[in-house]
């Protein structure tokens, strides 16, 4: 029996021919069979590359996934190295891919990647909104009710949002999402990433409502900013004596808890040094310095 293949998922440029690895064109010109999402489109990267691998290439789309796994799977346990490619970005991400994997990796099969740009990691990149937590949503339903359905589920999301909408159904996207999130949300419109017309819209989802009444062109990705996090600094305080109580430092409860509860860290931190110092006295200078540079010993 022949040693099984590897699958290998293959980021294609999201703009720029230039942007491709060296490791993208070794995974092309080495791969026995191409899945492509567009076998012309394809065929025009590799053109535009510079490159003609001699790679059996078969289409490989939304439409024809489910019946494309089972002779590919065959494919890749006859030994056969399968690459993956969508018409830009990483597959399996809002693109054909997953069912592959999925497959693959249930059969035992090696599956790989090769590293590309990303439009979802792009937009947030350079959006200005905080990156430190996201979500991506991808396309939500083109239906406008079960679109505001999704956004009506999500406006108690504190993380940053990223979305992709084609352009003619921006306009309606950004009006849902301003009635879901309240139009002074901040939301970033990211259009042609990495093209020569590249436009980074940046204003709040009332502002971006205006600038989409007008004609859109070209691929949209969109980053909203999550919602703000609501509490009180009693409630705060509550969980940080109760984190105490079961044996969490006190600086580290605060760093935590702060942000749970949307109320500043440091003042925080002060109303538990001093309803420590009701019960118990004088606080150790240890905690304090410990707040003050971020670290816990």
């Amino acid at each position: 029996m022949d040693e099984p293949g590897v699958l290998v998922l293959a980021g294609t440029p999201i703009g720029h021919a230039e942007d491709a690895s060296p490791a993208l064109l070794s995974a092309l010109t080495g791969a026995d069979v191409v899945a492509a999402e567009d076998t012309r489109r394809f065929r025009e990267l590799c053109r535009r590359l510079g490159i003609a691998p001699a790679a059996s290439v078969v289409s490989f789309f939304d439409g024809n996934e489910g019946a494309r796994v089972a002779p590919l799977l065959e494919h890749l346990q006859a030994g056969r190295r399968v690459v993956v490619v969508s018409d830009a970005g990483m597959p399996a991400v809002s693109d054909p891919g997953y069912r592959l994997v999925a497959a693959a990796a249930e059969a035992g099969i090696r599956v790989t990647a090769v590293p590309g740009p990303s439009a979802v990691l792009t937009a947030l990149a350079v959006s200005g909104l905080p990156t430190d937590r996201f979500c991506f949503e991808g396309f939500l339903p083109r239906k406008g009710g079960e679109r505001r359905t999704r956004l009506a589920g999500l406006a108690s999301e504190q993380r940053t949002m990223v979305f992709f909408e084609a352009p003619h159904r921006v306009a309606s996207f950004l009006a849902d999402a301003a009635d879901a999130f309240g139009a002074d949300r901040r939301a970033v419109a990211c259009r042609e990433l990495t093209k020569t017309y590249e436009e980074v819209r940046r204003g709040t989802l009332g502002e971006l409502v205006a600038w989409a009444s007008g004609e859109v062109r070209g691929e949209l990705t969109l980053v909203i900013e999550g919602a703000r996090a609501s509490g009180s600094q009693a409630d705060a305080l509550a969980a940080v004596q109760q984190a105490v109580g079961n044996g969490q430092r006190l600086s580290e409860a605060v760093a935590e808890l702060a942000a749970v509860h949307g109320v500043s860290r440091r003042e925080l931190y002060e109303a538990a040094l001093k309803e420590r110092e009701n019960v118990k006295g004088p606080d150790n200078p240890n905690e304090r310095a410990n707040l003050k540079d971020g670290t816990s010993r």
